[in-house]
């Protein structure tokens, strides 16, 4: 059974996230708080197995609320929930020691899942969000053309730079060589060269000749 605490400025929202737990025969809302100062003095006496909490709150809030509960020697695990889903608000409450990350406008069913495991010691963080946050983690990164093929395509590419022609390389694969053309079609447009000649000097230039 998790035992939660639900910290959130907003009283119907602490009252429709109780009555979505109600439906839950593994979750039981033991107390509520209406603002960081509150949790922190319900904590003093009690102890729960998750805090699921609201970011932006008058008081003690974000960051510095949730610091002060992981500073307790029995601090329960933090799912943020949020309106918030900028990946740097994110990534910062993580660091800071939230272990699991939802927007409020996520379904239940997502809710229910990122409770459950958070409460149960993984972590969590909303599929758009996580997606967003790889992609800042790879946008400053600049891709070589090549690898953007598929495996297929890199091999035949890696045979070509050996030499072969097209009937060897559907030879060695056990594939037709109009599919091994079909391939080098593909991979050249997938790296925007037009003729052979191009694609030998990108071979050259990238290190690719054996």
């Amino acid at each position: 059974m998790i035992s939660l605490l639900i910290v959130d400025d907003h009283e119907l929202m602490r009252e429709g996230l109780r009555q979505l737990f109600e439906g839950e025969n593994d979750i039981v809302v033991s107390a509520e708080a209406g603002s960081g100062e509150e949790a922190l003095a319900i904590m003093q006496s009690r102890t729960f197995d998750l805090v699921l909490l609201d970011l932006s709150m008058p008081g003690i809030h974000g960051v510095e609320l949730i610091k002060k509960i992981k500073e307790r020697p029995d601090s329960p695990p933090i799912l943020v929930l949020s309106m918030h889903n900028e990946p740097e608000i994110v990534k910062r409450k993580l660091k800071f020691g939230a272990s699991g990350y939802i927007t409020k406008d996520s379904s239940a069913k997502d809710l229910l899942e990122a409770m459950r495991k958070v409460a149960s010691g993984e972590r969590f963080i909303a599929a758009d969000i996580a997606e967003q946050i790889a992609f800042e983690a790879t946008a400053g990164m600049q891709l070589v053309a090549h690898e953007l093929l598929s495996a297929r395509e890199l091999m035949i590419l890696r045979m070509l730079v050996e030499g072969k022609n097209a009937n060897e390389i559907a030879l060695d694969l056990g594939i037709s060589s109009k599919t091994v053309s079909t391939h080098k079609t593909r991979l050249m447009n997938k790296m925007h060269i037009d003729s052979e000649v191009k694609l030998m000097q990108y071979i050259i230039v990238h290190g690719m000749v054996l």
